[in-house]
């Protein structure tokens, strides 16, 4: 029996063989060379991924034949400033690892009104420091159900009130002169009903039938739904939708969304197809969409299997072959153990940190760091070559996917502790200075999600008097703890929640539309005026990020958990053992004082980065209500 070595080899010789005969010959010339030199290096790991999905059917080496035209053909119209950025990267693959980094996230058409718009918001970008932006998706959709541009009709083509594809490249090439790397997002898991695959799927054409989960009556959906969750129960039951004709069509989200069955290896080869476009448009990093969902096995819960982790890697491996400077983010908010098993330099190099996220909000509601510190210190090692993006929160609603089994080291009861979490910040709590809004709340379950934009969500919106220091608190850990830092932008000026979604019927039924509002210009105008709370949260944020990007100490991802001997107060360090900086920060509105003998192996004094003022620490530390510190141990030590 040949081995997974010989059988890849032979395979490549049939590949190598089919090319020629397709192109009339083997092309010739330095494009070649270097996508040859490639294909011999990263095709076993694409054939090893593969061959564990489709290598027992009896079109496997054709499928991949077709698939490395089609890698080729990418190559071919990969335009030659991305090929020399590729060259670039593969020589500095940490490229992303630098305390520089800086992430902004926004919709184009509510934050710059189209994709020139977009450009003309450059300088504001440089401005904020950012290096990365991320546009939720511009690309094609239904005019109404769209949710926010997830369900693409076209990846080929932008959404026409944006702009157009030209734009959009256009975009990239300005972004990328001004140092800004452009983040979309690869959809991979559903398509808009629309979209002209599903299209002909529904009109049974051969070569789409297959594209998706149709089903003639309820026997097959019945079967996966025994074992199946429902993830938006507010519009449909279960994971499935019928359709007009009576047949039913899998929609793990929203019913317009139609799972693509990646069971069928031509749809692997048309979203490579659809990947490769995209990344030649410009895009340096793709969010990874809804990465869990994009695997079914009947009898499982249809998350997280083996073999979504093998259909990514092997986008990936095509990915190197291809466009080898581009990088995948992955998007799972799933159980910490599971967000850790889609990160990788062979899957994704880049990850969400949803745990992070949901605890900066739950330690703000307890004021207890236990299960902050607990998961700097457990969970937040990665691999080398890989990094978090870090964010206080996103487009999306706020989860509490915190681990049930570390939580109760803490007596803390995982479903108790998110319905008072859920109560807390839709402001149904005595004390809460939060003003979210639930989103999915499921009375038959006790399940709920919040909705709300950072400054409503820590007290802006209710004009509380420690609101701005809990933005600033929320924003100095995604910024010091390693990756890179993601912005919603207009979290930067304190940008409240916004209602009027509800006056829109196509987005009424959404409430995460209410942390999604339209860029206030006003508050723009008073970033620099610090006697307003916009310009105090951006003045504070920007200091910040320029002691960020001056230190080295903040680069890459090493983290060492500093146990501060107050509940109150999170403690981690970073630069060791060279460049040693102690950052803490109180998540209490009281002082908090963190005794001398969790100083005493440090330096007499240190001096904080951010204001500049030296503290001893012989004696312990007293911070103020919401304090952060960056304490400079290595210029304490100098000055020692």
């Amino acid at each position: 029996m040949l081995t997974l070595q010989n059988q890849s080899q032979l395979a490549l010789t049939h590949v190598r063989s089919a090319l020629a005969r397709r192109l009339g010959q083997l092309p010739r010339g330095r494009a070649w060379e270097a996508f040859a030199a490639r294909l011999d290096h990263h095709f076993p790991r694409l054939f090893a991924e593969l061959a564990g999905l489709y290598g027992q059917r009896p079109d496997f080496v054709p499928f991949l034949e077709e698939l490395v035209l089609t890698a080729w053909q990418g190559w071919q119209a990969r335009p030659a400033e991305l090929r020399a950025q590729d060259a670039q990267r593969e020589a500095d693959a940490d490229w992303f690892q630098r305390q520089t980094m800086l992430g902004g996230v926004c919709y184009v058409d509510l934050f710059c009104g189209n994709l020139q718009g977009v450009i003309d918001q450059i300088p504001y970008f440089q401005e904020l420091g950012l290096t990365y932006l991320h546009l939720m998706p511009p690309f094609k959709c239904p005019p109404e159900h769209n949710d926010g541009g997830y369900a693409v009709s076209s990846y080929r083509d932008v959404n026409p009130a944006l702009g157009t594809i030209d734009d959009l490249r256009e975009l990239a090439v300005a972004l990328r002169k001004a140092g800004i790397s452009l983040v979309l997002d690869f959809i991979f898991n559903h398509t808009a009903d629309d979209h002209e695959w599903a299209q002909g799927a529904v009109r049974g054409d051969p070569a789409r039938k297959d594209f998706y989960y149709l089903f003639d009556d309820r026997s097959q959906p019945d079967a996966y739904e025994k074992t199946v969750r429902e993830i938006f129960p507010d519009e449909h039951p279960g994971a499935f939708s019928q359709l007009p004709d009576g047949r039913w069509v899998w929609t793990t989200f929203h019913s317009y969304q139609w799972d693509l069955n990646y069971g069928n290896p031509a749809v692997f080869t048309a979203m490579a197809g659809e990947m490769l476009a995209i990344a030649n448009l410009g895009a340096d990093i793709l969010r990874m969409d809804a990465v869990a969902f994009i695997w079914k096995r009947l009898g499982t819960a249809c998350e997280n299997l083996p073999e979504a982790h093998a259909l990514i890697r092997a986008f990936n491996a095509l990915c190197r072959i291809a466009a080898p400077g581009l990088l995948f983010k992955s998007e799972a908010i799933v159980h910490p153990d599971d967000v850790m098993k889609y990160i990788s330099p062979q899957e994704c190099q880049l990850s969400y940190n949803p745990l992070q996220m949901a605890l900066l909000w739950n330690t703000l509601a307890t004021r207890e760091v236990n299960l902050l510190q607990q998961a700097l210190e457990e969970r937040h090692t990665l691999p080398a070559g890989t990094a978090w993006v870090n964010y206080v929160r996103s487009h999306d609603d706020i989860g509490w996917t915190f681990a049930d089994e570390d939580a109760i080291r803490f007596g803390i009861h995982g479903f108790d502790h998110r319905q008072f979490l859920n109560r807390f910040y839709v402001n149904r709590f005595p004390g809460s200075f939060a003003r979210g809004v639930p989103f999915q709340d499921n009375p038959a379950t006790g399940e709920c999600r919040i909705s709300g934009t950072c400054a409503s969500l820590a007290g802006v919106e209710q004009g509380d008097l420690h609101a701005v220091q809990r933005v600033l608190l929320l924003h100095s850990v995604v910024l010091s703890t390693g990756g890179i830092p993601l912005i919603y932008l207009g979290d930067e000026v304190g940008t409240p929640n916004d209602h009027r979604y509800l006056e829109d019927p196509a987005k009424a039924g959404d409430s995460r539309w209410v942390h999604r509002p339209e860029r206030v210009d006003a508050l723009y105008a008073q970033r620099e005026d610090t006697g307003t709370v916009a310009g105090r949260i951006h003045q504070g944020l920007l200091r910040m990020v320029r002691v960020r990007a001056a230190h080295a100490a903040f680069a890459g991802n090493a983290l060492t958990g500093f146990g501060t001997g107050n509940g109150s107060v999170l403690g981690y360090q970073r630069g060791l053992p060279a460049q040693p900086v102690l950052c803490l920060a109180n998540f209490s509105e009281h002082p908090q004082h963190c005794p001398a003998i969790v100083f005493s192996a440090l330096p007499e004094a240190a001096t904080d980065l951010l204001q500049g003022q030296r503290h001893p620490l012989r004696g312990g530390i007293t911070l103020k209500p919401y304090e952060v510190l960056w304490l400079d141990l290595a210029g304490a030590a100098a000055a020692g």
